[in-house]
């Protein structure tokens, strides 16, 4: 028998069975639906972990005091956050940037204090976190963009960069570049304002003019040191070489007394926490397709009951056992191929309204806009594939019983 035919057969089968054929499907589609749109989740959530990360610059190596894992920011300040140095004890010292500038394939190092300080403007007051910078390197080091103004000269001093909510927000009047604010007593010029990706409720200054303005800042140690490394690819080179030698140079080997840290490493880290969450979550939702599964056979054995005789006719005029073995496995095939065409589509479905409905609960402040979901297209192909798969085993031991039933025995069935 010609595939074809045995393929009209087996649609003839499915059409003439609809109630059933369709509440089998169903079985199938919220499976399909539920694999679809909770990996559709995790990839949107990989992809905005990694695009956050990203920004922070892969070439991009942090050092802050305390032992342990590095917990600081990756430019070496939380711009607009509510503390001041990730530790308490702020013991990084300029050695340590000359030890760091003497490694091969290092371009930049930056070393960043951190404060916070009574920030005026028009008789308002707001308590602000300060970041002192190294002027010099800044510009070269950062991953932060611009709204307006510019970013630091070596020679600036009593010039500040703030943060988007800072000049929008904070104050009753809008703040914008060559206006002054004042500082713990001091006056500072406004050069630049950051974007509002940035976010940021604070300001960043020159170093030695946080040193001689913000008094909990100090006069010797930093918070934090980065590097900028010349070559990407060579980041986990630097970071294992800047480790020995901080070690060696701080005389630390028995406890470390600081931590380091990449971007790059962290953003592994995560991603394979985020792969093996939705590998879990999208196993969970597999269970319904196992539901779906059950529901086809049932659906098969009870069609190879009813087509019995139909099964002995079509023996009776010279059908094989493979002929009658193949509709039936064409009919739950086709089960769940449409089962995942319809799961697809409402998978798709259910993953472009999450951002706008029921994420924005789970992700304060993303909304449908910080984060999104991702559909790759391998995603789709292989859940459809996995649909049909799932379909066509599930037919396959009704399919074969259906072909041993002896021509006789068939039609005789009642």
């Amino acid at each position: 028998m010609r595939i074809s035919k045995a393929l009209k057969l087996a649609l003839n089968i499915l059409l003439h069975s609809r109630l059933r054929s369709w509440l089998t499907i169903v079985g199938i589609v919220i499976g399909v639906a539920a694999v679809v749109s909770i990996i559709s989740i995790g990839e949107g959530l990989k992809q905005n972990v990694e695009s956050r990360l990203g920004g922070l610059g892969a070439d991009i190596i942090t050092v802050s005091p305390g032992g342990g894992r590095a917990a600081a920011g990756f430019r070496g300040f939380d711009f607009g956050g509510e503390g001041g140095a990730s530790s308490s004890a702020k013991n990084l010292t300029k050695k340590d940037i000359l030890v760091l500038q003497n490694i091969p394939g290092v371009a930049f190092v930056e070393g960043t204090v951190n404060g916070r300080g009574d920030v005026y403007y028009l008789g308002q007051k707001a308590t602000l976190q300060i970041t002192g910078v190294d002027q010099a390197v800044y510009p070269y080091v950062t991953t932060s963009t611009l709204e307006s103004g510019r970013f630091f000269n070596p020679s600036d001093y009593n010039v500040v960069i703030i943060g988007y909510n800072l000049a929008h927000t904070t104050f009753k009047e809008v703040l914008s570049i060559n206006k002054d604010i004042t500082i713990e007593g001091k006056s500072f010029k406004i050069i630049g304002v950051l974007t509002q990706s940035e976010g940021g409720n604070g300001i960043i200054m020159p170093v030695q003019a946080a040193r001689d303005t913000i008094p909990d800042i100090g006069i010797n140690n930093y918070d934090s040191i980065i590097v900028k490394v010349a070559d990407v690819n060579q980041v986990d080179q630097i970071l294992a070489e800047a480790d020995s030698k901080l070690t060696l140079a701080r005389h630390v080997q028995n406890k470390k007394d600081y931590r380091i840290s990449s971007a790059a490493s962290v953003q592994a880290s995560i991603s394979s926490i985020t792969d093996t969450l939705t590998l879990f979550l999208g196993g969970i939702a597999a269970v319904s397709l196992l539901v779906g599964a059950v529901g086809i056979a049932n659906t098969m054995f009870t069609s190879v009951l009813e087509k019995t005789k139909e099964i002995g006719i079509m023996k009776a005029i010279g059908a094989k056992n493979s002929d009658i073995m193949l509709i039936f496995l064409l009919n739950s095939g086709l089960v769940g191929l449409v089962g995942g065409i319809i799961g697809i589509l409402l998978g798709v479905g259910i993953s472009k309204l999450l951002p706008l409905i029921g994420i924005r609960f789970l992700f304060p402040g993303g909304g449908g806009g910080g984060f999104t979901t991702a559909i790759p297209p391998s995603l789709l192909i292989s859940a459809l594939v996995l649909s049909l798969m799932i379909g066509t085993i599930a037919g396959t031991i009704p399919a074969y019983n259906a072909s041993k039933l002896k021509p006789v025995d068939a039609l005789r069935y009642e």
